[in-house]
């Protein structure tokens, strides 16, 4: 059996100029360095238009007086902040690297023998990582995996809002009556419902049990019983809620509900463009073959990964995701494997939900996830290892255009067998 690894491309060479940035919301410092390390001193770029061309200009001379041919241009993992300078770069003849930010914080302290940090002393920090080979590609998502990426992240916030309005909305029900959630969720459709028409206790006891359970059952499609329902009544008549300033929590409420009402629009409206651009990724069939592998899902992780094709190495998307592992060992102590998570996080969290169903009862890995449970593995870590052999089940189909047999593995014993 041939076991691929990925291997470190040497990127530096003798007639390679090395560019680094450190970025700044509106001034990054630039600073060049020769192979011979003939350098400058790091001097400011600002956020618009023409510094960045001149930037680009003082940069072309100083390739041209060295005689150099390449020009690698490196800076921090900074969010944001690095889109402008870094899509300007993206259409110059260079190779964009990212650099760990852990990485330079421990170069910075040999530098000097200082934790000192400086503008001007963390681009020299930078191109010393770059010339250790301690840096990595820049795969900028293009055309529909751009789209995704930007929608994916849009519907990341969105969801974060609606829990953080969900958990207030929850809170100010209690104070008025703090029953209401022990009988229905104030998050749910009815229970949403509820609140919106009727988020007074004395409104629910008005209606009488007959017409609340009436209502009740249309909204949630006989969901809840009548049992549950006539609970709900009665503690309507009898609730211990607050009675003084509840006014003021009604207008809040109300005001609340209508606000987590145009969020689930918000995205759902992002979620149909989010499948719409996945219909534009060629390989995006192959992955949606996996069973209980969603298109929500899958556009979000080609959003963080940009194209799964690009990557030579399931150990490259590993890393992306911060699903390598690592262990910390010394002398007779042998440390535990864990994962890195220095990677795209909403690529781990989509993986992590993915694996969750991936083990349900009938789902792909339920077998493999007891069979780890079994030999004495913590849940949490069968968890991690199905989303990790989700993701490169996910890479093989995308890099083959293939559709995923949840059989192959039998049958390619069988042909070796024969």
């Amino acid at each position: 059996m041939t076991l691929t690894k990925s291997k470190k491309i040497k990127t530096i060479n003798e007639k390679t100029l090395i560019v680094t940035l450190d970025i700044g919301k509106t001034i990054h410092y630039g600073y060049f360095r020769t192979p011979q390390n003939q350098d400058i001193k790091p001097f400011r770029i600002h956020n618009t238009r023409q510094s960045f061309e001149l930037f680009w200009k003082k940069l072309s001379q100083f390739k041209h007086n060295h005689g150099l041919d390449e020009v690698v241009v490196g800076f921090e993992s900074t969010g944001s902040y690095a889109e402008p300078i870094s899509n300007f770069l993206r259409k110059k003849p260079v190779n964009l690297v990212q650099v760990n930010p852990m990485h330079t914080k421990r170069v910075k302290e040999l530098t000097g023998n200082s934790p000192n940090k400086t503008d001007r002393k963390d681009p020299r920090v930078i191109a010393d990582v770059i010339s250790l080979g301690h840096a990595l590609t820049v795969i900028v998502p293009e055309g529909a995996a751009a789209q995704l990426r930007r929608l994916a992240h849009a519907r990341e916030r969105a969801v974060e809002r609606r829990t953080a309005m969900g958990n207030q909305l929850q809170n100010l029900v209690f104070v008025i009556f703090p029953e209401f959630g022990d009988i229905i969720k104030p998050t749910t459709k009815t229970g949403m419902y509820l609140i919106k028409h009727y988020p007074d206790p004395v409104s629910i006891a008005n209606l009488g049990g007959k017409k609340l359970h009436s209502i009740v059952r249309k909204i949630s499609r006989g969901r809840y019983s009548q049992e549950r329902v006539e609970k709900l009544y009665r503690a309507a008549l009898d609730t211990v809620g607050i009675a003084q300033g509840k006014e003021s929590i009604l207008l809040e409420i109300t005001h609340l509900a209508s606000n987590i009402e145009n969020e689930n629009r918000h995205i759902e409206h992002l979620e149909a463009q989010m499948a719409l651009y996945l219909t534009q990724i060629p390989y995006s069939d192959s992955i949606l073959s996996l069973k209980g592998i969603g298109k929500i899902t899958v556009a979000g992780l080609v959003g963080e990964v940009g194209d799964f094709r690009k990557f030579k190495t399931i150990s490259e998307i590993t890393k992306l995701a911060g699903l390598d592992l690592f262990e910390v060992s010394s002398g007779n102590h042998n440390g535990m494997h864990r994962i890195s998570k220095r990677g795209r996080a909403l690529m781990r969290k989509l993986l992590f939900f993915a694996a969750l169903n991936a083990v349900k009862s009938h789902g792909i890995m339920h077998t493999k996830y007891h069979t780890m449970l079994d030999n004495g593995t913590s849940k949490m870590k069968a968890l991690v290892a199905v989303a990790r052999k989700l993701l490169r089940i996910i890479f093989a189909l995308a890099r083959d255009n293939t559709e995923y047999d949840e059989h192959y593995v039998g049958k390619h014993k069988y042909k070796l067998a024969a």
